[in-house]
């Protein structure tokens, strides 16, 4: 007995319609960027994995899908770690490259490989997929496309006001009603380390805090006591998860908090001129929130940090993103600073689905199809069909003069719009019978004429 087929989990297959819906958010995404002056670029699905390995913390190297050596680099592994137990170690021995976990790393390299032909400041958008050895559950994929904007190589606070305005720009042009952008500074994380006393253990903390929504406080204290904080760091650190208000009152308590904090204090006023700038200019339908819980927690951050969430369904954040100082530092380029945001099209797509959010116009079913009534019929209709096409109309020929029953159960299956009737008598009156299929109205008329029709 066959096998029966099916996909790894985490990953998803898309009909026709699901991929006009996600073609309507990419397009939606793309023409945002481009209006706010990103440039396209791609890089490769695959990476080095000394590329990606390092990057995002311990936790973030955990979830990257590695590529196992083939041929005689199969000889490379270290058969002396598999026998000390050192598992980590043995595994990397296996492996040279690895499937990318995020844009925004590839980007780093990419631009220290080309800083030679590109301008400073460099501002690209990327729509691709990446690929995270994650939990598959709802809203988290395996395999799922992020649709990212960066610049390099500007330290202005100007562009973290433009990303806020960029996300409510895309997403108030892809009709979601309601929802929140929250936004943290990475200076004022470390600066609760240092007023706590654990300035050492920021990244622990950092980690543990981005946590707050999914395992609540006790779940944090936990984690952080098993990473080895304090309990008077942690008795310093409780009073955050309590911090109530506005976004100006929770910013006065805040400053409050780490008035001994020079770092601190940094964070809290840049994330003031951001938040001042965006009120001065007005938004379309972004709530902004600052969120001292915001940590997001991936090691390069260390300004500005976005995290945008639809309100009134039940998914994690929709975007996200921050500044990041010294990336590409890793690869080599010292002080180029950059900032970006990232769209996840996977999640947005579920948020559209489920409150049915899709214009109706997001339709890339077939515009017209011709019935086939036989040899004659079907030899005139192919010089129609061709006519319809270089009009720029969706059109095709049934390829068979099979039952009447047939044909049509085929055009309500695809999501047909129209079909062209071409028997004898509209042969010899030189017209078509076009029929509507949603009104179910049909009209003799010329070629030309049911062209201009359908361009309507």
């Amino acid at each position: 007995m066959a096998q029966k087929p099916s996909i790894p989990k985490g990953t998803r297959d898309f009909l026709p319609a699901d991929v006009a819906k996600r073609t309507y958010i990419f397009d939606t995404i793309k023409k945002s960027f481009q209006t706010f002056g990103f440039a396209p670029i791609e890089t490769p699905s695959f990476e080095l994995s000394n590329t990606l390995l390092g990057k995002y913390g311990e936790e973030g190297d955990r979830l990257i899908f590695k590529i196992l050596n083939s041929g005689d680099k199969v000889k490379k592994a270290d058969l002396q770690a598999l026998e000390d137990g050192n598992l980590p170690r043995f595994s990397n021995s296996l492996s040279e490259k690895a499937l990318r976990y995020d844009l925004t790393v590839p980007f780093a390299r990419f631009v220290v490989q080309h800083q030679n032909e590109i301008s400073f400041p460099f501002k690209r958008f990327q729509i691709q997929p990446v690929w995270r050895a994650d939990r598959p559950q709802h809203g988290r994929y395996q395999e799922f496309y992020q649709c990212d904007a960066d610049v390099v190589g500007s330290d202005s606070l100007l562009y973290e006001v433009d990303y806020v305005l960029l996300f409510d720009e895309v997403l108030t042009n892809l009709d979601i009603p309601d929802f929140t952008i929250k936004i943290n500074n990475r200076k004022i994380l470390s600066g609760i380390a240092e007023v706590s006393g654990e300035s050492d253990k920021l990244i622990q903390i950092t980690v543990a805090i981005d946590k707050l929504d999914k395992v609540g406080i006790d779940g944090v204290v936990k984690e952080l006591n098993e990473k080895g904080v304090s309990e008077a760091a942690l008795d310093k650190i409780k009073p955050l998860f309590n911090i109530q208000g506005n976004t100006k009152e929770r910013l006065a308590q805040i400053k409050t908090y780490l008035a001994d904090s020079e770092i601190g204090i940094k964070g809290i006023e840049e994330l003031e001129f951001v938040l001042d700038r965006v009120e001065m200019l007005g938004l379309k339908r972004a709530k902004v929130e600052f969120d001292v819980t915001l940590a997001r927690g991936l090691n390069y951050y260390t300004g500005a940090i976005f995290e945008v969430k639809a309100n009134g369904v039940k998914m994690g954040s929709i975007c996200g993103g921050g500044r990041y100082d010294d990336l590409t530092g890793i690869f080599g380029l010292k002080n180029v600073s950059g900032v970006g945001v990232s769209f996840g099209a996977d999640r947005i797509y579920d948020v559209l689905n489920e409150l049915e959010l899709f214009p109706t116009e997001v339709d890339h079913s077939l515009d017209l199809l011709f019935i086939n009534f036989g040899a004659t019929e079907e030899l005139h209709c192919l010089s129609l069909v061709k006519k319809v096409r270089d009009a720029g109309i969706s059109c095709e020929l049934y390829p068979s003069a099979a039952k009447m029953k047939k044909q049509m159960k085929y055009a309500n299956d695809s999501g047909v719009k129209n079909i062209a009737l071409v028997g004898q008598n509209e042969i010899d009156e030189g017209c078509v019978m076009i029929k509507n299929m949603h009104s179910g109205e049909q009209e003799k008329m010329t070629i030309e004429e049911a062209i201009n029709r359908l361009k309507k």
